[in-house]
């Protein structure tokens, strides 16, 4: 055997050790983080995959349904803003389809449409009528989506730091994400993507909250340990480019958008620019506003301001009366 092929040879069988010792740390993760951030709600079955939900406040109350982020889950929500507004609404925080404990059947039913067809549906099954829907960051593309094919079944949109035109380029902290070829994806994901997540995450983290810090509560009460699931890289990289593909066209229609609301930005956001996302919703129907010092985890880093938000939408809705309790 020659000294070159050796030497691929040795080469080959470290990939495979490392892959394999990358397997069974993901496991052994992953178990760790289901324990940390168990399932607390609800499943409901729906086409394409099945929707993990809480519920919480009177069903006869105006509805606020709540759609978190890219590799985020239903906690981003329940760490503080659920408890608030359930005094006097009816609110809904869902895992969006593939996330947290949502799970979807395919890499296609991340687009965008797809997104809000099964959350539509999910609504739908449950008999919710003219909710709001809070939509933060990629959960904002999700809510915009929903309101351009179901305008007639919503009241309104409050939007937190939503994607709602093309980047251009992934921010810095998720090109990771960025993975085409599903193969690919999905051996990262089962093999080296937990492990080095879980290295860099206090990067990372510092990165998604700045100029805020994170909270030392992150991954139990705001649900980041899910991060630890291989599937939650595998979706993350699925709608990072999903969202690509689908957010140009999504813009072009929102001079049809008839659903009215409003956007809360982050002066500081690092991962979605207000005048890029925000300021031009103006001229389709939502006012924009932006909170001086402020970055992109407003549900976590601002509960107050965001209260007072929703709360501000929720009542300008066209919602019938009779359903405002």
């Amino acid at each position: 055997m020659s000294t070159l092929l050796l030497l691929v040879c040795l080469i080959l069988a470290a990939i495979a050790v490392g892959l394999v010792l990358g397997w069974i740390q993901t496991r052994r993760l992953a178990r760790m983080g289901a324990a940390l951030v168990p399932q607390t709600g609800q499943i409901e079955q729906v086409d394409g995959g099945a929707i993990h939900y809480v519920e919480a406040g009177d069903p006869s109350k105006q509805t606020l349904v709540m759609i978190h982020g890219l590799s985020g889950q239903l906690q981003h929500f329940t760490y503080t803003l659920v408890d608030r507004l359930a005094q006097d609404h009816h609110v809904i925080a869902l895992d969006r389809p593939g996330c947290g404990y949502s799970t979807r059947e395919s890499a296609a039913l991340a687009a965008l449409p797809e997104q809000a067809r099964m959350i539509g549906a999910f609504l739908d099954a449950k008999g919710v009528e003219y909710p709001v829907l809070i939509g933060h960051s990629l959960g904002g593309a999700v809510a915009l989506a929903m309101a351009l094919d179901r305008p007639r079944k919503l009241a309104g949109l409050a939007l937190l730091c939503p994607l709602t035109h093309h980047m251009g380029s992934t921010p810095p902290v998720f090109r990771p994400l960025e993975l085409r070829t599903e193969w690919l994806r999905r051996l990262i994901g089962h093999t080296i993507a937990v492990p080095m997540a879980k290295w860099t995450a206090d990067k990372t983290l510092e990165q998604v909250f700045a100029p805020e810090a994170c909270p030392e509560d992150f991954l139990d009460r705001a649900g980041g340990a899910l991060g630890l699931k291989p599937q939650a890289f595998i979706t993350a990289s699925e709608d990072v480019v999903a969202a690509d593909a689908a957010i140009v066209a999504q813009a072009k229609r929102y001079a049809k958008l008839d659903v009215p609301g409003a956007i809360l930005f982050g002066a500081e956001d690092p991962i979605l620019l207000p005048t890029q996302h925000g300021v031009p919703m103006k001229k389709f129907g939502l006012r924009c506003e932006v909170l001086p010092g402020r970055g992109h985890m407003l549900p976590i880093t601002a509960p107050d301001e965001c209260e007072e938000f929703i709360r501000g939408v929720s009542i300008s809705t066209r919602v019938p009366a009779t359903l405002r309790g």
